[in-house]
């Protein structure tokens, strides 16, 4: 029997989580029994949601257990495979990361064509980050010809493809927030922005009124925070408000306060709608038939930051806590 290298969680964070909340454990691998596949992890996916899971409270996914591997978005090759239409060499997408070797039913897999794209395009573009970003902009908060549109944490693997998309759907003008010179930069070069905020620089509320005078009709919302109460003084009537994340609460440790001007949605006739990618999935071939394309002629750019082995894979998981990341945080197994 082979080993394994896991990731475990082995204490709960409280606050932001740190390095020795995590520990890289050896198991044993057991062999695939019928109808299951073993799969050699080739990348994996870190993603601000799994800062939830590390807390022992119910939510819509069930909390990570501790002692025991942690779960996330991989992608690998079938390396055995006891299951009919699985052959070995197939590329799949699976929900066991945090670890090199993964056992699963046929039915927990999803094969991945690599002629449309690399195989980590599908933790990112063609994977659930992609569709959040897509579902967010056609259906929560729908982007209508000539909109203003605002994203936060736009230079992130979910924001830098809901501008691009945005853009797509006839938005007259896409205003994103990012932290730093470098991303600020990115979003006005490489991802098409018209106009960038640092919120590092302070004053997030004048400079959005600085770069949408008239208001905006569609805020696609990854932090939560300053950033939604900027966003509900600037919303004009009839807006659209698509809440995915909020990044700048998941590490509180007690109640977090809620805008102080949330009123402005009667005001302004205005919604708030959250997205749980969950509810989105019968999207996906559409999804991927659109993205595949625009990837391979260049019309939707994306980056990915890279960190190298599973023994980074908390550290990487950190820093794209802290905003280390441009695009999708992978980590290449």
């Amino acid at each position: 029997m082979r080993t394994n290298r896991e990731i475990h969680l082995v204490s709960r964070p409280s606050g932001a989580p740190v390095a020795q909340n995590f520990d890289l454990v050896v198991t044993e691998l057991p062999e695939p029994a019928e109808g299951q596949v073993l799969v050699r992890n080739t990348w994996m996916s870190v993603d601000p949601y799994m800062r939830g899971r590390m807390d022992d409270v119910p939510s819509y996914i069930p909390p990570f257990r501790l002692g025991e591997a942690m779960e996330g978005s991989a992608v690998g090759e079938v390396v055995a495979s006891r299951a009919p239409g699985l052959p070995v060499g197939t590329t799949v997408v699976h929900f066991l990361g945090w670890r090199e070797y993964s056992v699963l039913d046929a039915e927990a897999v999803t094969p991945a064509d690599t002629s449309l794209a690399p195989a980590e395009a599908y933790l990112g573009p063609l994977g659930t980050t992609g569709l959040t970003a897509y579902a967010t902009v056609t259906e929560v908060a729908p982007v209508r010809e000539g909109d203003t549109v605002f994203v936060s944490a736009a230079a992130g693997a979910v924001g830098s493809v809901a501008g691009q998309l945005a853009r797509k759907l006839g938005a007259a003008r896409v205003i994103g927030s990012a932290g730093g010179p470098l991303k600020v930069g990115k979003l006005l070069r490489d991802f098409g922005f018209d106009a960038a905020i640092d919120y590092r620089e302070g004053d997030l509320a004048g400079q959005l009124a600085k770069a949408a005078p008239d208001g905006i009709d569609v805020y696609v919302d990854n932090v939560g925070g300053d950033h939604l109460t900027a966003a509900l003084d600037a919303i004009r009537v009839g807006g659209r408000i698509g809440m995915v994340g909020a990044i700048s609460s998941y590490n509180a440790t007690g109640p977090v306060p809620g805008p102080h001007n949330l009123f402005n949605l009667v005001a302004k006739d205005a919604t708030l709608r959250g997205m749980l990618i969950n509810s989105y999935f019968h999207l996906f071939p559409e999804w991927i038939g659109k993205a595949a394309g625009w990837l391979a002629d260049g019309s939707l750019r994306t980056e990915t930051t890279v960190a190298d082995g599973l023994e980074r894979a908390p550290a990487a998981f950190l820093d794209m806590m802290r905003g280390g990341n441009v695009g999708k945080m992978l980590v290449r197994l």
